[in-house]
């Protein structure tokens, strides 16, 4: 796989699986906008980067912030050629228990940025034959227990994912997601440390998977990357899982 001239936004970017997907692009030789609300982390990133970035602070739930992200990286660059929607977060609650302030920010957040992002990113990407890939997740498939927005949340992305590759074939733009499964993130770094019993929280989260552990972000991000490449050129509204068999499980 090979990056070289090209230019990537990747949004949520400042840690996580963003942070290594960014990461990722560039080692390939892609020149990467890293988006994320907080621009200390994003900073922070493009400091690590092995080809030339930007650090953008972007709210990828405003209109107005997306449109400059997206001039941000066409002023800087030139281009653009591969859009990663990957910004999201979660949040407890059952439909009964949420609050709708907290539906609608999640909501925002994880499937409206998708749809500004990508709105904007567009009329760029189809001078290039452009890719875009979505980050959703294997709890669209199955369900989880008190995560109703963010599984909701999740399984619009994929049907967005494949609403947007009918739409913009014809464009010449590629669009497909990967759904991850449990992910040794930021998140759930914060959540072991705050766990009176971190060891049994770890094996219960390592133990989702057949495969006995969580993924680690680089192994996401090679999946996103491969997307975005012309290895995957025939694949058009995937949604390609990437979970340890977390998915088929049935436990």
């Amino acid at each position: 796989m090979n990056f070289e001239g090209q230019v990537i936004i990747v949004t949520g970017a400042g840690s996580g699986i963003g942070r290594a997907t960014a990461l990722r692009f560039a080692e390939l030789g892609g020149s990467v906008v890293v988006a994320d609300v907080n621009v200390e982390a994003g900073t922070k990133t493009v400091a690590e980067l092995t080809t030339p970035g930007l650090a953008v602070a972007t709210d990828v739930s405003d209109s107005a912030q997306v449109k400059a992200l997206v001039s941000a990286a066409t002023e800087a660059f030139g281009r653009l050629d591969v859009l990663v929607n990957n910004a999201g977060y979660g949040y407890r609650g059952t439909v009964e228990t949420i609050e709708e302030r907290d539906w609608d920010r999640l909501m925002a957040v994880n499937v409206k940025s998708v749809f500004l992002c990508s709105k904007y990113a567009i009329p760029e990407l189809a001078k290039h034959a452009g890719r875009i890939v979505n980050v959703a997740s294997y709890t669209a498939q199955v369900g989880i227990p008190d995560r109703a927005a963010y599984v909701a949340s999740k399984g619009a992305i994929s049907a967005l994912t494949r609403a947007m590759a009918v739409d913009h074939a014809g464009q010449g733009i590629r669009v497909n997601a990967v759904a991850p499964g449990t992910v040794n993130s930021p998140y759930f770094a914060k959540m072991l440390s705050e766990s009176p019993d971190p060891v049994a929280l770890r094996a219960s989260l390592d133990g989702r998977a057949p495969v006995g552990r969580m993924a680690e972000p680089e192994e996401i991000a090679q999946a996103i990357v491969w997307l975005a490449s012309e290895e995957s050129r025939f694949a058009v509204g995937s949604v390609l899982t990437v979970d340890g068999g977390t998915s088929i499980w049935g436990r």
